[in-house]
């Protein structure tokens, strides 16, 4: 990578000294450059192949991207995926142990930042029980050196960082997971 870097800033100043003497009405020539400076290199060589390929794969030079969602050409704007639905009464299981429990319901306009935490007006222990919803488990009153706090631990406070909402949404890779037979 070095010997590279090196080569490319050779020939730079190499190409900025012909430039140079160019303008100052100097030949071009330079006598004390061997005929191995001029060839390209084995790395130039395969720079030089990758973009012919890619000017014969993209002809016009516009080029696109294809992931898992699909072809899109980068100069055009792709139109956004729906919303995806949320069964509220249908829950979906766990994929492997201890993953972290989805969110059955719609999240959107929650805040959840430094200074609110929308998810705790219900799923606090406070509020649990009367708002109908899931108590936030007792591993998030805990904090880094195993000590039980009265309020949430600021580590478990951004609940979104692991849990998410489910959606009955198409996966876009096939889950080949398998759990080990002793946890099924």
């Amino acid at each position: 990578m070095k010997k590279l870097l090196i080569a490319l800033l050779s020939i730079s100043a190499i190409g900025a000294g012909i430039v140079q003497a160019d303008v100052e009405g100097v030949s071009n020539a330079k006598p004390d450059m061997d005929d191995a400076m001029l060839e390209q290199t084995d790395m130039e060589k395969a720079e030089n192949a990758g973009v012919e390929q890619a000017e014969l794969y993209n002809p016009g030079g516009i080029g696109g991207v294809e992931s898992l969602r699909g072809m899109s050409e980068l100069e055009a704007t792709r139109a956004a995926d729906s919303f995806k639905k949320y069964p509220r009464e249908q829950v979906i299981q766990s994929d492997y142990v201890y993953q972290p429990p989805l969110i059955p319901h719609n999240i959107r306009g929650y805040e959840v930042s430094l200074n609110a935490n929308k998810c705790l007006a219900c799923h606090s222990w406070k509020n649990a029980s009367e708002m109908g919803a899931t108590k936030v488990s007792v591993t998030h009153y805990v904090n880094r050196e195993d000590a039980v706090l009265a309020d949430v631990s600021p580590r478990r406070y951004f609940c979104l960082q692991c849990h998410v909402p489910q959606a009955n949404a198409k996966p876009l890779v096939e889950n080949e997971f398998k759990p080990v037979d002793s946890l099924q």
